[in-house]
């Protein structure tokens, strides 16, 4: 199979931001307690981190992580989960019906942060807790000494504030399961008082509101609008979700899903630009994909009141990987829409890393964040792809390749992302600049298999992993490379000098 993909370095999305490549970590399962922190464990630090799990997800260079939830935060109290651990109080979890001891709260996750070396990124609970409590959140975590809470955090050991820039107006509060749920207009005047309290505290701080957590919700672009219009002025984001679902065991239709990813950014993009039209406004606002990955096979969200119970440990396989690199293509593409993106989970839950006692295991869809957050620096370029389609199962016919592309202006880089989609045949693929020459390729990643269904496991960690490619510039300067099927390549180039 062959194909063709053209760039021009002067056509591009905009800047990537390095936001794309966030985590999110909630209070569910095994995620924080066992997961993320583990006293007691020989693998743990003198602060109960697990040093394992700092060092894998250090490689994903996460820039931000968002904490506590996740359907969590809607009956979560901060409050409980700050001061002396003896005196914490144990609370019930709505969400997941488990046992919350709160031992990790706010303070404990800054410090895990700094460690990772990636910024804490608040929820703030607008379910059944409302305005002034967020605005506390914000005293405590951003403000000098001096004033109540603001005092606790340095009686609670941190003097100096810890300046959380980005926050979430509550979650998913469009969706019936969510502690608090209430319409559109409600949320909207609930999520505007908070905003206003907040920033009045912190005016230099960004506010994200809340979206239609899918897009299968019957007020899905409804409820965004209604919300949009009435906060417009107040918030610098809208949230995106999406988990992507095999439930037919249709791997040529689960491919596609690209497709549908694309979709729903292109309704965020139209849905922004006409608020602001009607808002007559010069302000933008953009999206924050602030929860997005495969999930469907561990569904089972009944914690039975257990403290840490295993709930939705995932295992991830060869296409889940490959849908997870056309979130990644799909964000870089819509570099001008999406600024803010959350993989979700990041340990244990539906998570790219899992624990035991002796160690971790590096799934399938850990790769694709690994890949795109070392290569995608720059501008987002525009690919014109030429390609053959395929029978795509469920979605009719769909293109075989899936396609993001960066370009590193003052490094004088460029990189491919390419995702074959074709469960059979590889594809033949060029690549060129209308504008520029390649002037060698300086390395490439195959991540690929036979069995869409192969999956890494403790006794066989590397069945699914990362592997050198190659590709060659030709006599036009183009590059030339093979993608397997089933497969993502990342080329990565130095192009000549105008």
């Amino acid at each position: 199979m062959r194909a063709s993909i053209r760039l021009d370095t002067d056509h591009h999305a905009g800047e990537i931001d390095r936001r794309l490549f966030s985590g999110f970590l909630e209070h569910l399962g095994r995620a924080v307690y066992e997961g993320v922190y583990d006293p007691g464990s020989p693998l743990s630090d003198a602060d109960g981190f697990r040093t394992d799990v700092l060092d894998a997800l250090r490689r994903l260079q996460m820039p931000y992580v968002r904490y506590p939830g996740g359907n969590f935060v809607s009956n979560y109290d901060w409050r409980d989960g700050i001061g002396p651990r003896e005196k914490r109080p144990a609370r019930p979890d709505f969400a997941w019906k488990s046992i919350e001891p709160n031992t990790f709260g706010v303070d404990e996750f800054v410090r895990w942060c700094r460690k990772l070396g990636a910024e804490p990124m608040l929820a703030v609970n607008l379910g059944t807790l409302g305005a002034s409590e967020a605005a506390g959140l914000v005293e405590y975590c951003n403000l000098a000494p001096g004033t109540y809470w603001a005092d606790r955090r340095r009686e609670n050991g941190s003097a100096e504030p810890y300046g959380v820039n980005l926050w979430c107006l509550g979650n998913e509060m469009d969706g019936p399961w969510q502690a608090g749920h209430v319409p559109a207009g409600e949320y909207a005047m609930r999520a505007q008082q908070a905003a206003r309290l907040m920033k009045g505290l912190g005016p230099s701080i960004e506010l994200v509101l809340c979206g239609s957590s899918n897009r299968r919700m019957p007020t899905y672009l409804e409820w965004d609008r209604v919300c949009l219009e009435y906060c417009w002025d107040d918030v610098e984001y809208i949230s995106a979700h999406s988990y992507s679902r095999n439930l037919d065991d249709d791997t040529p239709s689960f491919l596609a899903e690209g497709i549908r990813i694309d979709r729903v950014l292109d309704d965020y993009a139209g849905l922004l630009a006409y608020v602001r039209g009607v808002k007559k406004s010069g302000k933008r606002v953009h999206v924050s994909f602030d929860e997005w990955n495969v999930w469907y096979k561990d569904r089972h969200g009944d914690g039975r009141w257990a403290r840490a119970p295993h709930l939705l440990e995932e295992v991830y396989n060869l296409e889940d990987a490959l849908v997870c690199a056309q979130y990644l293509n799909s964000f870089l593409r819509h570099a001008d829409t999406v600024k803010v993106a959350c993989l979700a989970q990041i340990v244990n839950v539906i998570a790219p890393v899992l624990t035991r006692p002796d160690g971790v295991l590096i799934q399938s869809n850990y790769y694709p964040s690994l890949l795109y957050a070392e290569h995608a620096r720059g501008l987002a370029l525009v690919p014109v792809v030429d390609c053959p389609v395929y029978a795509a199962g469920g979605s009719g016919e769909a293109p075989t390749l899936d396609v993001a592309a960066s370009h590193d202006p003052e490094a004088g880089r460029a990189c491919v992302f390419i995702v074959n989609r074709s469960p059979a045949d590889e594809a033949e693929v060029s690549v060129s600049f209308a504008d520029r020459r390649a002037a060698r390729v300086s390395g490439v990643d195959v991540l690929t298999g036979d069995d869409p269904k192969a999956a890494n496991s403790w006794e066989r960690p590397d069945v699914v992993a990362p592997a050198a490619g190659s590709a060659r510039v030709d006599d036009q300067g183009g590059v030339r490379v093979r993608v397997p099927s089933l497969g993502l390549a990342v080329v990565r180039m130095e192009l000549a000098r105008r």
